[in-house]
């Protein structure tokens, strides 16, 4: 157990939950948008535990575009990880880093992903958490499988035959205890040109005696991966949100990032608290996010534009990020 728990430090996309009997959630987050942008989903697939060692799995279905949620509860012996890679079944469910297969009464088919874009690891930081990885005692931990992902293959939800071949998907997971009190949270890949993704968040998080806002944003253009974090010498200049737009503002010594996000309609989804998920957020998939890249060196912008399908979460005390 203690060999599966090391080895999955350095491959965030694995079950890091070995060994846990409550206070603990794990849950993996596929965004898949069909070729001509009609439809858009979120795929949530998990394992929750409170305070009392009560466990379940779940599976959580996100119509980005009609703008509602279901939420498929299994027994938890019906999660079943596989120890050293991602793979995960749920009853009759599959989910992997490269396709995905559900079997819910609602929902059936099989998608499989291709020319995936992950983050950047290395042995002394190992994804997007970077040395963070290695702090025991964070609240939630945070990973990318994909910033940009072209699917194949077909769904059928609530009796519609629908064909993803030649859309785009995204991948992330979370694990730990609880989501941050306050957060803000966007990802989109559908650019003017393809090939170009934005992930970016801005959360409270807990530390030692205090807490601090913690930021993570990166932009994935021209086959290279732009990154703006809380440990490699990244600023916050800014973060703002208010019941219309979001706006953040990164600088490091090689770019400034500016990002201004609209707001639209959000749809709640289930969220954990102390493991159980028993929190409530609210999610768009359908907001624009204004994005613009100076490159400091050559004074010049390097790319400025609106990502389209935009997943966009604003949750908690806000004002406890506000900078």
């Amino acid at each position: 157990m203690l060999k599966n728990k090391i080895q999955a430090l350095w491959h965030p996309e694995q079950y890091h939950g070995w060994g846990k009997t409550k206070k603990y959630f794990e849950g993996w987050y596929y965004k898949i948008v069909n070729a001509d942008e009609s439809r858009a989903f979120a795929i949530i697939p998990g394992i929750a535990m409170d305070v009392n060692g009560e466990k379940q799995a779940f599976i959580q279905l996100l119509d980005g575009k009609k703008r509602t949620a279901e939420y498929f509860r299994f027994e938890a012996k019906e999660f079943v990880p596989t120890k050293g890679k991602f793979e995960v079944h749920i009853g009759s469910n599959l989910f992997t880093s490269k396709s995905l297969q559900l079997d819910l009464l609602q929902a059936k088919g099989e998608l499989h992903f291709k020319n995936q874009v992950p983050w950047s690891s290395s042995w002394y930081s190992p994804g997007i958490m970077g040395p963070y990885s290695f702090v025991p005692f964070m609240e939630c931990y945070h990973g990318i499988l994909s910033m940009d992902h072209i699917i194949e293959g077909c769904l059928t939800i609530n009796g519609e035959e629908l064909d993803f071949t030649g859309g785009k998907g995204y991948m992330e997971k979370d694990w730990g205890r609880s989501f941050p009190s306050a957060y803000i949270w966007m990802q989109t890949n559908h650019f003017s040109k393809p090939g170009i993704s934005l992930k970016a968040s801005v959360a409270k998080i807990p530390w030692l005696t205090g807490a601090f806002v913690g930021f993570i944003a990166g932009v994935w253009i021209n086959g290279q991966l732009i990154e703006f974090t809380t440990y490699n010498s990244t600023k916050l200049r800014k973060s703002y949100a208010d019941q219309e737009k979001v706006q953040l503002v990164m600088e490091n010594r090689k770019y400034l990032l500016e990002i201004h996000a609209h707001r639209e309609k959000a749809t709640a989804l289930a969220s954990p608290i102390l493991g159980f998920m028993d929190g409530r957020i609210e999610e768009s998939m359908t907001s624009k996010v204004e994005v613009k890249l100076y490159d400091k060196k050559r004074k010049a912008v390097i790319f400025e534009d609106t990502g389209r399908n935009a997943g966009l979460e604003v949750a908690g005390k806000v004002e406890e990020i506000v900078i």
